[in-house]
């Protein structure tokens, strides 16, 4: 879990904190891109991007399923419609491609927008089979 003050630049800070924890796993770029559009839409549409917003994000990996949660500070909801084609899709794209997604929470106490996602550690490589046996040779480790 770690908590960021709720300004644009922080999206980038977060989208960084979450690929290091994932770290090379598949649908990790799926994952940024879920966390990103929650992130944005806390600082941009929730009394977080208001001054001395924050926002937190929280990530658990459990049997190749991981789940994101980022909290706001509230404010009311507002269901995303596509007016200009630019903006209101964050939460369509999320639901696209998550395994699923939802919110809880009020206007007072801030929001809790969450996706769960399939995150499997990727398939092994010979180059790093190869390499942990060599390990094991040398060390007499075979754990």
């Amino acid at each position: 879990m770690r908590v960021f003050p709720a300004t644009p630049a922080q999206v980038r800070e977060a989208r960084q904190f979450l690929a290091a924890i994932l770290d090379g796993r598949s649908a990790a770029d799926d994952a940024v891109l879920c966390l990103c559009e929650l992130v944005t839409n806390a600082v941009l549409y929730s009394r977080s991007g208001e001054p001395g917003g924050h926002f937190t994000v929280r990530a658990q990996l459990h049997d190749n399923v991981l789940r994101v949660e980022v909290r706001d500070d509230g404010g009311p909801w507002i269901w995303p419609a596509y007016p200009d084609g630019q903006h209101g899709r964050g939460l369509h794209i999320v639901a696209q491609l998550a395994r699923a997604c939802g919110r809880t929470g009020d206007a007072t106490a801030g929001w809790s927008v969450w996706f769960k996602i399939d995150c499997p550690l990727p398939p092994r490589t010979p180059a790093a089979v190869s390499h942990r046996s060599l390990r094991q040779r040398e060390t007499g480790d075979d754990g």
